[in-house]
């Protein structure tokens, strides 16, 4: 028997996004659904602006107020499996966890279990009824560090238009090679034109801005913190690699030129990028709590850090 799920959401529409047409706005803000989905919801209305149907090329005007209110069939075939989770910080509204490296987020080809949430909805059962089990965002397999995740579905709402609106506070901890200098990265990022498996910097891309302050750096590396104002997928891999400071180990960024280093300097080596998601900072949708929490560097770079002579 297949189970369906109410959704109700609403959307205050923000002055700069007056005069955008009613179809695309609701594309952008409800991105957990598909275009096609956002288009029949609107022409069936339940999807409103205002209380009222309307087309889906409408221009919509600053404070107008998008509602959604519709049954969905649940078609999930992620099962709850039992997994040691490093929650860091849980309430009734949300949580905060740390993946630890190699663990990947989404069940996908290949890994329809031992991802995070399998281990999310063991732990939280009641986050079945949301798309992407309430995550709000999410990171690489190879990258540790920290994701907040909705337990319901204005929640998970409210913090992804933080996201938007470049209000949450993600700071990373990195190692690249050579001698980095403080800057502001703002460059494109879109597919790679030619391995489609990878990300680049090119001209068509989406904006993308990384912020980049260095810790401490020798002759070889640089240990950054490093500060996303966009989310773009592999965002500061990408960026990293484009001012010629690729990220130590990084398997698909580091060219291969950089093996040399291992060859000559009987460098130690792990077997990922050396990127940590390390803070992240937010409003808490309920209370208004400006909160910020912290997860500690795994073993691996903290172990490398050390040989490499590093101070962290």
């Amino acid at each position: 028997m297949t189970n369906t799920n109410s959704i109700q959401l609403t959307y205050n529409i923000a002055p700069f996004e007056a005069g955008v047409r009613f179809d695309q706005l609701a594309a952008q803000v409800f991105g957990d659904f598909s275009r096609s989905q956002i288009k029949q919801w609107i022409l069936s209305g339940e999807l409103t602006l205002d209380g009222a149907q309307a087309a889906p090329k409408t221009r919509v005007k600053s404070g107008q107020c998008m509602a959604l209110s519709t049954q969905i069939e649940d078609h999930s075939t992620d099962l709850p499996e039992a997994m040691a989770l490093d929650i860091v910080y849980e309430d009734e509204h949300l949580l905060v966890v740390n993946k630890p490296v190699g663990l990947v987020v989404h069940p996908g080809a290949g890994n329809r279990t031992g991802t995070l949430v399998n281990g999310l909805l063991h732990h939280e059962p009641a986050l079945a009824k949301l798309p992407r089990a309430g995550l709000v965002h999410r990171i690489d397999k190879d990258t540790s560090g920290l994701i907040v995740v909705g337990k319901t579905a204005p929640v998970k709402l409210a913090l992804q238009e933080q996201l938007k609106d470049k209000t949450v506070y993600r700071r990373y901890l990195a190692l690249a090679v050579g001698e980095v200098r403080a800057q502001k990265i703002n460059a494109p990022i879109g597919r790679h034109p030619s391995q489609r498996t990878r990300m680049a910097v090119v001209e068509s891309g989406k904006t993308a801005v990384t912020h980049v302050e260095v810790l401490f750096k020798n002759d070889l590396f640089s240990w950054c913190s490093i500060k996303l104002e966009t989310g773009r997928t592999h965002q500061i891999r990408v960026h990293m690699q484009h001012i010629d400071h690729p990220l130590w180990c990084d398997p698909v960024y580091l060219p291969a030129r950089y093996n040399q280093l291992l060859t000559y300097r009987d460098l130690p080596k792990i077997d990922r990028q050396v990127l940590h998601a390390a803070e992240l900072g937010f409003v808490h949708p309920v209370s208004g709590e400006a909160l910020r929490v912290h997860a500690d560097l795994p073993v691996d770079i903290a172990e490398l850090l050390e040989k490499l002579g590093i101070a962290f």
